[in-house]
């Protein structure tokens, strides 16, 4: 239970809790990491087209580092380090994993689908990223590691189906 409510005045309060909300989406009533995952997709197609392979790599790499910062402020803040609210985790790795793969809507579908899987079941290592780094940095890793297993298993699946 977070020390003092995540609502919107919390979100906008700081620009920290607002990254580390996903611009808002982390306040859905059900499912936020969900939401967090999508707003990565609407980013990406956007951003991918504007600055290329390189430049969309160094704007993942950025988005990574400011939520580390965004998602260590905040979760300290709520007392609670893996708040469900803090969903900048998701965008970013939603956005990592359709850097790699063809932007058409079957594998949008697809990596979005496997990510929410892979982040809720949390294989090795994401289980202990998230069990024993207790950091903005361990909110960030068990994500990204959760967004490896999706591309490895799209991998797969593209040279299967090409």
């Amino acid at each position: 239970m977070p020390r003092i409510p995540a609502d919107w005045r919390f979100v906008s309060g700081h620009p920290a809790h607002f990254i580390a909300f996903g611009f808002g989406s982390g306040l859905a009533p059900i499912a936020p990491g969900t939401f967090g995952s999508l707003v990565g997709i609407p980013l990406t197609l956007w951003l991918l087209p504007a600055y290329g392979d390189l430049g969309f790599g160094l704007v993942i790499l950025g988005a990574f580092a400011i939520g580390v910062w965004a998602c260590d402020i905040t979760g300290k803040r709520l007392g609670v380090t893996d708040y469900g609210g803090i969903v900048w985790d998701e965008v970013v790795a939603m956005m990592l994993i359709l850097w790699f793969v063809p932007l058409r809507p079957w594998w949008i579908l697809s990596a979005f689908l496997l990510f929410r899987l892979f982040d809720i079941i949390k294989l090795p290592p994401a289980r202990q990223f998230d069990a024993n780094w207790k950091s903005g940095l361990g909110v960030m890793m068990d994500d990204i590691a959760a967004a490896v297993h999706t591309l490895i298993v799209l991998a797969i699946l593209q040279r299967l189906f090409g």
